[in-house]
């Protein structure tokens, strides 16, 4: 099983310090599957709400990994009600291969019903990253890391953040880190994601939308740093 640079990339963001992990909107459970096979957590949830996925998931980790039943478990669910509180010990919830509009209205509905969990979450929106920032300053989460990558032509935010708050690890609505770069290649991948990004919310003001005017000052304000 070979995992995508997207999904490499965002294993390589899971600490072993969590006693359950959430794949949620999990597909085919590729990423999973990997945090079980490397023993990552006692606990692996796969989350969908497709039945055929999930049952289809249950169907090879049965036939290929029947030794480690024990260790994961398939919910068929809306990820916004997962069964968290039944589930002692600290949490990494993942959520990736949404859109960011999407993903901040799930975040909100649990951070609102396990306010009082150590919860950790890993996002990977395919949009709206911008909001989905913003969303979790509001609820005053902490950044604990967060990278930019390129995988098949498109780029991808990586962020890793808590619901516990830390002043000294705060949340910027554009992004610090991934604009950082120790190469020409990420140099080069970083500008072209500024352009990109612009030029992207340039044009929806243009379309008069609202609030477009305030992110494009934020993003002119990026510094790119080598």
């Amino acid at each position: 099983m070979k995992l995508s640079k997207r999904l490499k990339h965002i294993e390589s963001l899971v600490e072993t310090n969590y006693d359950h992990i959430w794949d949620c909107c999990c597909d085919h459970g590729f990423l999973g599957t990997q945090l079980l096979i490397k023993q990552t957590a006692k606990n692996i949830h796969f989350v969908d709400i497709v039945p055929e996925l999930i049952e289809d998931i249950e169907k090879k980790l049965g036939q290929f990994h029947p030794e480690q039943k024990s260790n994961w478990n398939t919910h068929c669910i809306d990820v916004a009600k997962l069964p968290l509180t039944i589930h002692q010990g600290k949490h990494l919830i993942i959520i990736a291969g949404i859109g960011g509009d999407l993903m901040l209205r799930v975040i909100d509905a649990i951070y609102r019903s396990h306010s009082k969990l150590e919860i950790d979450f890993l996002l990977c929106p395919v949009n709206r990253q911008f909001a989905l920032r913003e969303k979790l300053i509001e609820l005053n989460f902490s950044l604990r890391d967060e990278i930019l990558i390129e995988d098949k032509s498109r780029f991808y935010e990586i962020l890793l953040v808590s619901n516990k708050v830390n002043k000294d690890s705060t949340i910027s609505p554009v992004g610090e880190k991934i604009w950082q770069s120790n190469n020409e290649i990420q140099a080069k991948l970083t500008k072209a994601y500024l352009n990109k990004t612009l030029n992207h919310y340039q044009r929806i003001r243009q379309n008069n939308a609202n609030n477009s005017e305030r992110v494009v000052a934020a993003y002119r304000n990026v510094k790119l740093k080598d």
